[in-house]
């Protein structure tokens, strides 16, 4: 059985890591699997927006697979080394792929470890409400090595994260939506449709101008605000020139939807 399901339905990929008898958690031929899907979501001119899930209703993903993982790289396995800077982090996303289409994190229990780092390296996170949040690796004497360190605090702040990461407790879908860690929490049945209904309707939108708006924010985040500025700068004139551009306030003086065609 595939541990990653890729599944296309219109211009929405769903993503679904299918490892429930390991609460999803990430073993070396999952993680290349998983690099490249995203590879494939990245390349592919039809595809408009991503949802990672994980499969069945216990868990998003545990992270690492611990078991298999650690031994890998001791050994100088070449299919995953967590201590690498360079190459792709776990799950593809985390280090060293830049996609700049939108992708939604579907949270469906425990999201812990590199399984937490998979959903911050999405842009929008929904939560099922008996989701449990964490990255728990100091309290097995290793620390987040996808990304956590940065991601986390630049979500909720230093405060909050240092807590999380320096305790590596534990905390529930009501408290990670009061911190701003996911942007919603709805109940198990409603998790899918909700991702469905936010990535249709980022779908409505003009592609090419979500995409620059990602980059814009994600390569802002590292630049002095001057710096910010000529980029968005930037990346603003480059959609002047799109077919989407004439579309759009077209539609709008028309009154009617727009039709966009990512060019």
């Amino acid at each position: 059985m595939a541990s990653v399901l890729y599944e296309q339905k219109d211009k929405i990929v769903t993503i679904t890591i299918n490892r429930p008898e390991a609460m999803n958690a990430i073993d070396p031929e999952t993680h290349q699997s998983l690099v490249d899907t995203w590879l494939r979501f990245r390349d592919d001119e039809s595809a408009w927006v991503a949802i990672l899930t994980g499969a069945g209703d216990r868990a998003f993903s545990a992270g690492a697979d611990l078991k298999k993982m650690i031994p890998a790289a001791l050994s100088g396995g070449r299919s995953y080394n967590p201590s690498a800077h360079d190459g792709y982090g776990l799950g593809g996303i985390t280090r060293g792929l830049e996609i700049y289409k939108p992708m939604i994190a579907a949270i469906n229990g425990f999201c812990l470890a590199g399984g937490l780092e998979q959903a911050l390296a999405c842009d929008i996170r929904i939560a099922a409400s008996h989701a449990r949040f964490g990255l728990t690796e100091v309290r097995w004497a290793i620390m987040p090595g996808a990304g956590g360190t940065q991601r986390l605090p630049r979500a909720v702040g230093l405060t909050k994260a240092l807590e999380m990461i320096l305790t590596a407790e534990q905390i529930d879908s009501g408290e990670a939506y009061r911190i701003g860690l996911v942007n919603r929490v709805v109940s198990p049945p409603e998790l899918m449709p909700a991702a469905r209904a936010m990535a249709a309707t980022l779908c409505e939108r003009g592609p090419l101008a979500l995409r620059a708006a990602k980059e814009a924010v994600i390569r802002g985040l590292s630049l002095p605000l001057p710096d910010g500025l000529r980029l968005e700068a930037f990346l603003s004139g480059t959609l002047r020139g799109t077919e989407d551009a004439v579309e759009g306030p077209r539609a709008f003086a028309e009154k009617r939807t727009p039709t966009f065609k990512a060019r």
